[in-house]
């Protein structure tokens, strides 16, 4: 199975279809440096993969903000990011994919470029291991396609959505947590007023 995926592209994926129920406004919006979050998780993104695409709810495809990319459809509901995972398998199955979450304004282009480099195809992904909690971090991971095929299949079949414990049980390569709150994200008012930005 590592043979496949030794040959397997990278592509990137920006997850953007979140409800953002506890902030109480969009998080793809918000601004931080001058652009939105959104628009600088695409960057990212193309900086490291040729073809990037943005995991959005079907409600929002019309989205003035979100429909200035390239856009995949989230699969199920009530799945969480789970729902753009399976879109972007279903786009290219035979891809491996750099997931973003769009709400990690800390994520900076060297923590990501490390997290390409060290890259193992022979292992199910590759991610960050969060200090918090000590468990993958799987909004900023490589998962091979392999692992995202039995991924769905677990899904399909009536497993459980959750990224964070498919991650655990993928043999995934764990690298240690970058530190400086790279893999943090924007829930709370209190997050957005930490950026600096009036938001």
């Amino acid at each position: 199975m590592a043979e496949p995926s030794r040959l397997a592209p990278l592509y990137g994926l920006v997850l953007a279809g979140g409800r953002s129920t506890r902030l109480g406004r969009d998080k793809a919006a918000i601004q931080f440096n001058g652009e939105s979050l959104l628009a600088r998780a695409v960057r990212e993104a193309g900086a490291l993969s040729p073809i990037v695409r943005v995991a959005v709810r079907p409600g929002q495809i019309s989205d003035p903000l979100r429909r200035a990319y390239e856009l995949i459809t989230d699969e199920g509901e009530g799945m969480g990011p789970a729902a753009g995972v399976l879109a972007a398998q279903r786009f290219a199955p035979d891809a491996a994919w750099l997931v973003l979450a769009c709400d990690m304004p800390r994520l900076t282009p060297a923590v990501l470029r490390n997290l390409v480099a060290r890259r193992d195809p022979g292992r199910g992904a590759t991610a960050y291991r969060n200090a918090a909690d000590g468990l993958p971090e799987p909004l900023c991971a490589i998962y091979e396609p392999a692992t995202l095929a039995r991924f769905r299949a677990h899904v399909e079949a009536g497993g459980g959505a959750s990224l964070r414990q498919w991650l655990a049980t993928a043999d995934a390569l764990l690298l240690d947590d970058p530190g400086e709150g790279a893999l943090g994200s924007v829930n709370t008012a209190e997050d957005v007023a930490t950026l600096g930005t009036p938001g």
